[in-house]
């Protein structure tokens, strides 16, 4: 019994996906191999349809800017869609945990983090 536990516990802990369809956000965790449950469904907040793996995502470098939406957020971490990928922040770096669905730009300064509204740019194609 006690090793179901800890195969249970190790599955929550390290593997965590978001998935985005019909408006809803909906955060899932595995609890065992390809055995996903759903934790929490809320609202899309205009991200755009699709998985978004959060325990693959990498730790943010902090020495750049970092821009994109922000996919989820929960006590730990903010997670960020990027062009380089999906990135976390610590939460704790923030004054204010930015909104879930905000297109940001994300730089660090003096190890807190600094939020300012993404610049777009404009081009032909």
């Amino acid at each position: 019994m006690h090793s179901f536990v800890y195969l249970y516990e190790t599955y929550k802990m390290d593997k965590q996906r978001l998935l985005v369809m019909n408006g809803q956000r909906i955060v899932q965790t595995e609890r065992g191999p390809n055995d996903w449950h759903v934790d929490k469904v809320e609202k899309a907040h205009g991200l755009k349809p699709g998985y978004y793996n959060l325990h693959t995502a990498k730790t943010v470098d902090k020495t750049g800017a970092s821009d994109g939406p922000i996919v989820h957020t929960d006590m730990a971490s903010v997670y960020q869609q990027t062009k380089q990928g999906l990135v976390k922040h610590d939460t704790q770096d923030f004054g204010k945990v930015p909104e879930i669905g905000s297109a940001i730009s994300i730089k660090y300064t003096d190890g807190k983090a600094v939020v300012s509204q993404q610049v777009l740019k404009h081009g032909r194609s």
